[in-house]
Protein backbone atom coordinates (compact mmCIF):
# COMPACT_ATOMS: atom_id res chain seq x y z
CA UNK A 1 0.00 0.00 0.00
CA UNK A 2 2.96 2.55 1.12
CA UNK A 3 4.44 1.68 -2.37
CA UNK A 4 1.28 2.72 -4.51
CA UNK A 5 0.82 5.75 -2.29
CA UNK A 6 4.10 6.92 -3.83
CA UNK A 7 3.75 6.02 -6.51
CA UNK A 8 0.86 7.49 -7.24
CA UNK A 9 2.02 10.96 -5.36
CA UNK A 10 4.85 11.23 -8.04
CA UNK A 11 2.13 11.17 -10.58
CA UNK A 12 -0.15 13.50 -8.73
CA UNK A 13 2.85 15.64 -8.72
CA UNK A 14 3.39 15.42 -12.64
CA UNK A 15 -0.23 15.74 -13.21
CA UNK A 16 -0.02 19.10 -11.18
CA UNK A 17 3.02 20.60 -13.23
CA UNK A 18 1.39 19.87 -16.50
CA UNK A 19 -2.28 21.27 -15.31
CA UNK A 20 -0.21 24.30 -13.29
CA UNK A 21 2.18 25.05 -16.87
CA UNK A 22 -0.48 24.47 -19.51
CA UNK A 23 -2.96 27.11 -17.63
CA UNK A 24 -0.03 29.62 -17.20
CA UNK A 25 0.72 29.95 -21.17
CA UNK A 26 -3.42 29.51 -22.04
CA UNK A 27 -4.17 32.55 -19.63
CA UNK A 28 -1.55 34.73 -20.75
CA UNK A 29 -3.35 34.63 -23.94
CA UNK A 30 -6.49 36.38 -23.09
CA UNK A 31 -7.20 39.37 -23.68
CA UNK A 32 -6.60 42.86 -22.07
CA UNK A 33 -4.70 42.83 -18.53
CA UNK A 34 -5.29 42.75 -14.93
CA UNK A 35 -4.87 46.75 -14.91
CA UNK A 36 -7.43 49.46 -15.94
CA UNK A 37 -5.12 50.59 -18.78
CA UNK A 38 -6.88 53.83 -19.48
CA UNK A 39 -6.04 54.60 -16.16
CA UNK A 40 -2.59 53.65 -16.64
CA UNK A 41 -2.32 55.35 -20.02
CA UNK A 42 -3.03 58.78 -17.31
CA UNK A 43 -0.06 57.73 -15.96
CA UNK A 44 3.69 59.07 -16.79
CA UNK A 45 5.96 55.57 -18.16
CA UNK A 46 8.32 55.85 -15.65
CA UNK A 47 5.39 55.17 -12.59
CA UNK A 48 3.66 52.74 -15.70
CA UNK A 49 6.88 50.55 -15.87
CA UNK A 50 7.10 50.75 -12.24
CA UNK A 51 3.52 48.78 -11.72
CA UNK A 52 4.46 45.89 -14.59
CA UNK A 53 7.89 45.54 -12.82
CA UNK A 54 6.12 45.06 -9.07
CA UNK A 55 4.60 42.37 -10.50
CA UNK A 56 6.93 40.84 -13.05
CA UNK A 57 5.09 41.70 -16.17
CA UNK A 58 7.76 43.43 -17.78
CA UNK A 59 9.78 40.16 -18.17
CA UNK A 60 9.46 37.49 -21.01
CA UNK A 61 6.48 35.40 -20.15
CA UNK A 62 9.01 32.03 -20.01
CA UNK A 63 10.89 34.34 -17.09
CA UNK A 64 7.43 35.22 -15.51
CA UNK A 65 6.60 31.11 -15.59
CA UNK A 66 10.05 30.11 -13.94
CA UNK A 67 9.55 32.32 -11.51
CA UNK A 68 6.52 31.78 -10.63
CA UNK A 69 6.81 27.94 -10.62
CA UNK A 70 9.48 28.23 -7.86
CA UNK A 71 6.94 30.14 -5.92
CA UNK A 72 4.39 27.41 -6.06
CA UNK A 73 6.95 25.00 -5.22
CA UNK A 74 7.56 26.74 -1.89
CA UNK A 75 3.83 26.61 -1.44
CA UNK A 76 3.55 30.32 -3.38
CA UNK A 77 0.69 31.34 -5.16
CA UNK A 78 1.15 34.85 -5.17
CA UNK A 79 -0.72 37.92 -4.45
CA UNK A 80 -4.20 38.83 -6.16
CA UNK A 81 -3.70 41.82 -8.67
CA UNK A 82 -7.62 42.91 -7.95
CA UNK A 83 -7.89 42.57 -4.08
CA UNK A 84 -5.06 45.03 -3.48
CA UNK A 85 -2.26 42.56 -3.18
CA UNK A 86 -3.76 40.15 -0.85
CA UNK A 87 -1.97 36.29 -1.26
CA UNK A 88 -3.97 34.19 -3.21
CA UNK A 89 -3.78 31.42 -0.65
CA UNK A 90 -5.77 33.28 1.83
CA UNK A 91 -8.21 34.34 -0.49
CA UNK A 92 -9.06 30.80 -1.45
CA UNK A 93 -9.22 29.95 2.68
CA UNK A 94 -11.59 32.50 3.14
CA UNK A 95 -13.67 31.19 0.81
CA UNK A 96 -13.64 27.41 1.04
CA UNK A 97 -16.11 27.62 4.08
CA UNK A 98 -18.85 28.26 2.00
CA UNK A 99 -18.24 26.04 -0.79
CA UNK A 100 -17.19 23.74 1.47
CA UNK A 101 -20.59 23.76 3.54
CA UNK A 102 -22.32 23.65 0.63
CA UNK A 103 -20.59 21.20 -1.36
CA UNK A 104 -20.37 18.94 1.68
CA UNK A 105 -23.95 18.95 2.55
CA UNK A 106 -24.83 18.31 -1.19
CA UNK A 107 -22.55 15.26 -1.44
CA UNK A 108 -24.00 13.48 2.62
CA UNK A 109 -27.39 14.26 1.37
CA UNK A 110 -27.48 12.92 -2.59
CA UNK A 111 -25.52 9.96 -1.17
CA UNK A 112 -28.12 9.43 1.55
CA UNK A 113 -31.13 9.30 -0.33
CA UNK A 114 -29.85 8.09 -3.58
CA UNK A 115 -28.78 4.94 -1.54
CA UNK A 116 -31.81 4.69 -0.02
CA UNK A 117 -34.08 5.11 -3.45
CA UNK A 118 -31.88 2.30 -4.59
CA UNK A 119 -32.10 0.02 -2.72
CA UNK A 120 -36.11 0.59 -2.30
CA UNK A 121 -35.97 0.56 -6.00
CA UNK A 122 -33.92 -2.87 -6.08
CA UNK A 123 -35.73 -4.88 -3.41
CA UNK A 124 -39.17 -3.31 -4.87
CA UNK A 125 -37.87 -3.45 -8.60
CA UNK A 126 -41.37 -3.17 -10.83
CA UNK A 127 -43.54 -1.88 -8.29
CA UNK A 128 -44.73 1.57 -7.96
CA UNK A 129 -41.89 2.11 -5.34
CA UNK A 130 -39.04 1.63 -8.26
CA UNK A 131 -41.35 3.61 -10.75
CA UNK A 132 -41.20 6.41 -8.33
CA UNK A 133 -37.31 6.04 -7.60
CA UNK A 134 -36.66 5.98 -11.39
CA UNK A 135 -38.81 8.80 -12.33
CA UNK A 136 -36.80 10.81 -9.31
CA UNK A 137 -33.74 9.91 -11.22
CA UNK A 138 -34.73 10.85 -14.55
CA UNK A 139 -35.64 14.31 -13.19
CA UNK A 140 -32.46 14.73 -11.57
CA UNK A 141 -30.52 14.03 -14.25
CA UNK A 142 -32.70 15.77 -17.20
CA UNK A 143 -33.47 19.18 -15.03
CA UNK A 144 -29.92 21.46 -14.84
CA UNK A 145 -28.89 22.45 -10.97
CA UNK A 146 -29.71 26.06 -11.94
CA UNK A 147 -33.24 25.20 -12.97
CA UNK A 148 -33.59 23.86 -10.34
CA UNK A 149 -32.36 26.28 -8.16
CA UNK A 150 -34.52 28.91 -9.62
CA UNK A 151 -37.75 27.02 -8.77
CA UNK A 152 -36.01 26.79 -5.04
CA UNK A 153 -36.01 30.32 -4.76
CA UNK A 154 -39.43 31.03 -6.27
CA UNK A 155 -40.88 28.40 -4.25
CA UNK A 156 -39.03 28.47 -1.24
CA UNK A 157 -37.76 31.08 -1.08
CA UNK A 158 -40.06 33.78 -2.26
CA UNK A 159 -43.74 31.87 -2.34
CA UNK A 160 -43.47 30.38 0.74
CA UNK A 161 -41.04 32.58 2.80
CA UNK A 162 -39.13 29.54 4.00
CA UNK A 163 -35.48 29.85 3.30
CA UNK A 164 -33.54 33.62 2.00
CA UNK A 165 -33.78 33.28 -1.35
CA UNK A 166 -29.75 34.54 -1.74
CA UNK A 167 -27.06 35.98 0.16
CA UNK A 168 -24.80 34.64 2.58
CA UNK A 169 -26.19 35.66 6.37
CA UNK A 170 -26.84 32.09 8.30
CA UNK A 171 -26.44 28.49 8.11
CA UNK A 172 -29.95 28.73 6.53
CA UNK A 173 -28.79 30.33 3.57
CA UNK A 174 -26.28 27.01 2.55
CA UNK A 175 -29.66 24.87 2.77
CA UNK A 176 -31.22 25.77 -0.84
CA UNK A 177 -27.69 25.80 -2.82
CA UNK A 178 -27.11 22.41 -0.87
CA UNK A 179 -30.26 20.95 -2.54
CA UNK A 180 -30.19 22.66 -6.13
CA UNK A 181 -26.42 20.50 -5.73
CA UNK A 182 -27.54 16.99 -4.50
CA UNK A 183 -30.26 16.55 -7.01
CA UNK A 184 -27.74 15.17 -9.92
CA UNK A 185 -26.16 13.24 -7.05
CA UNK A 186 -29.25 11.69 -5.83
CA UNK A 187 -30.02 10.65 -9.18
CA UNK A 188 -26.81 9.10 -9.99
CA UNK A 189 -26.16 6.84 -6.95
CA UNK A 190 -30.08 5.78 -7.29
CA UNK A 191 -29.44 4.83 -10.60
CA UNK A 192 -26.45 2.76 -10.05
CA UNK A 193 -27.55 1.14 -6.68
CA UNK A 194 -30.48 -0.25 -8.09
CA UNK A 195 -28.55 -2.05 -10.79
CA UNK A 196 -25.61 -2.76 -8.87
CA UNK A 197 -28.33 -4.45 -6.12
CA UNK A 198 -30.23 -6.31 -8.73
CA UNK A 199 -27.44 -8.16 -10.36
CA UNK A 200 -26.09 -8.83 -6.68
CA UNK A 201 -29.58 -10.47 -5.92
CA UNK A 202 -29.24 -13.21 -8.27
CA UNK A 203 -25.61 -13.65 -7.20
CA UNK A 204 -24.72 -17.35 -5.81
CA UNK A 205 -23.67 -16.16 -2.20
CA UNK A 206 -26.60 -14.53 -1.59
CA UNK A 207 -29.06 -17.62 -2.55
CA UNK A 208 -26.83 -19.33 -0.19
CA UNK A 209 -26.97 -16.54 2.30
CA UNK A 210 -30.66 -17.24 2.31
CA UNK A 211 -30.46 -21.16 2.35
CA UNK A 212 -28.61 -20.40 5.55
CA UNK A 213 -31.73 -18.52 7.16
CA UNK A 214 -30.07 -15.39 7.46
CA UNK A 215 -32.75 -12.60 7.95
CA UNK A 216 -33.44 -10.00 5.22
CA UNK A 217 -31.93 -7.23 6.73
CA UNK A 218 -28.85 -9.42 7.31
CA UNK A 219 -28.57 -10.16 3.58
CA UNK A 220 -29.27 -6.55 2.24
CA UNK A 221 -26.99 -4.84 4.76
CA UNK A 222 -24.34 -7.10 5.00
CA UNK A 223 -23.91 -8.94 2.02
CA UNK A 224 -25.42 -7.23 -0.89
CA UNK A 225 -25.05 -3.27 -0.17
CA UNK A 226 -21.60 -3.87 0.44
CA UNK A 227 -20.81 -4.94 -3.06
CA UNK A 228 -23.32 -2.99 -4.78
CA UNK A 229 -21.02 0.22 -3.27
CA UNK A 230 -18.09 -0.80 -5.18
CA UNK A 231 -19.10 0.85 -8.61
CA UNK A 232 -20.48 3.60 -6.84
CA UNK A 233 -17.24 4.07 -4.92
CA UNK A 234 -15.75 4.76 -8.27
CA UNK A 235 -18.20 7.04 -9.99
CA UNK A 236 -17.63 9.26 -6.08
CA UNK A 237 -14.78 11.20 -7.73
CA UNK A 238 -16.26 12.47 -10.20
CA UNK A 239 -19.63 13.04 -8.47
CA UNK A 240 -17.33 15.15 -6.25
CA UNK A 241 -15.93 17.05 -8.77
CA UNK A 242 -18.95 17.78 -10.77
CA UNK A 243 -20.04 19.34 -7.10
CA UNK A 244 -17.48 21.36 -6.86
CA UNK A 245 -17.77 22.33 -10.85
CA UNK A 246 -21.45 22.82 -10.74
CA UNK A 247 -21.24 25.09 -7.87
CA UNK A 248 -19.92 27.78 -10.12
CA UNK A 249 -23.25 28.70 -11.38
CA UNK A 250 -25.10 27.57 -8.24
CA UNK A 251 -22.97 30.15 -6.12
CA UNK A 252 -23.64 32.99 -8.33
CA UNK A 253 -27.69 32.42 -8.58
CA UNK A 254 -27.59 31.94 -4.56
CA UNK A 255 -24.79 35.20 -4.19
CA UNK A 256 -22.45 32.68 -2.11
CA UNK A 257 -19.02 34.29 -1.71
CA UNK A 258 -17.10 30.65 -2.29
CA UNK A 259 -14.88 29.79 -4.25
CA UNK A 260 -17.05 29.39 -7.44
CA UNK A 261 -17.72 32.84 -7.53
CA UNK A 262 -13.99 33.88 -6.72
CA UNK A 263 -13.16 31.85 -9.91
CA UNK A 264 -15.83 33.83 -12.05
CA UNK A 265 -14.10 37.23 -10.55
CA UNK A 266 -10.79 36.52 -11.44
CA UNK A 267 -11.75 35.57 -14.93
CA UNK A 268 -13.18 38.55 -15.53
CA UNK A 269 -10.86 40.91 -14.05
CA UNK A 270 -8.09 39.36 -15.36
CA UNK A 271 -6.13 38.38 -12.14
CA UNK A 272 -3.74 36.22 -13.41
CA UNK A 273 -2.34 34.82 -10.19
CA UNK A 274 -5.82 34.26 -8.45
CA UNK A 275 -7.05 32.69 -11.86
CA UNK A 276 -3.75 30.27 -11.06
CA UNK A 277 -4.51 29.67 -7.43
CA UNK A 278 -7.77 28.51 -8.36
CA UNK A 279 -6.89 26.05 -10.93
CA UNK A 280 -4.15 24.62 -9.46
CA UNK A 281 -6.59 24.51 -6.14
CA UNK A 282 -9.28 22.39 -8.18
CA UNK A 283 -6.94 20.53 -9.50
CA UNK A 284 -4.85 19.45 -6.80
CA UNK A 285 -8.60 18.68 -4.95
CA UNK A 286 -9.66 15.96 -7.86
CA UNK A 287 -6.68 14.27 -8.09
CA UNK A 288 -6.78 13.88 -4.06
CA UNK A 289 -10.57 12.89 -4.84
CA UNK A 290 -9.49 10.15 -6.98
CA UNK A 291 -6.52 9.02 -5.09
CA UNK A 292 -9.06 8.74 -2.13
CA UNK A 293 -11.29 6.50 -4.32
CA UNK A 294 -8.85 4.39 -5.48
CA UNK A 295 -8.13 3.70 -1.90
CA UNK A 296 -11.68 3.23 -0.89
CA UNK A 297 -11.80 1.03 -4.51
CA UNK A 298 -9.11 -1.40 -2.42
CA UNK A 299 -10.74 -1.56 0.88
CA UNK A 300 -13.73 -2.24 -0.25
CA UNK A 301 -13.03 -4.84 -3.23
CA UNK A 302 -10.44 -7.40 -1.40
CA UNK A 303 -9.88 -8.72 -4.76
CA UNK A 304 -7.63 -5.45 -6.10
CA UNK A 305 -5.31 -6.17 -3.18
CA UNK A 306 -4.92 -9.29 -3.73
CA UNK A 307 -3.98 -8.51 -7.52
CA UNK A 308 -1.67 -6.32 -5.98
CA UNK A 309 -0.12 -8.23 -3.80
CA UNK A 310 -1.72 -6.97 -0.31
CA UNK A 311 -3.08 -8.62 2.20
Amino acid sequence: MKKYIAIRAVYILITLWIIATLTFFLMKQLPGSPFDEEKLALLPAAAKAEIYAKYSLDQPVWKQYVHYMGNLARADLGTSFFYKGRPVLDIILNRLVPSALIGVQAIVLGVALGLILGVVAALRHNTVWDAFAMFIAVIGVSIPNFVFAALLQYYVGMKWGLLPVAFWKSYSSSVMPSIALSLIVIALIARFIRNEMLEVLQQDYIVLAKAKGLSPFAIVWKHAIRNALIPVITILGPITVNILTGSLVIESIFSVPGIGSLFVDAIKMNDYTTIMGVTIFYSAFFVLIVLIVDLLYRVIDPRIRLAGGEK
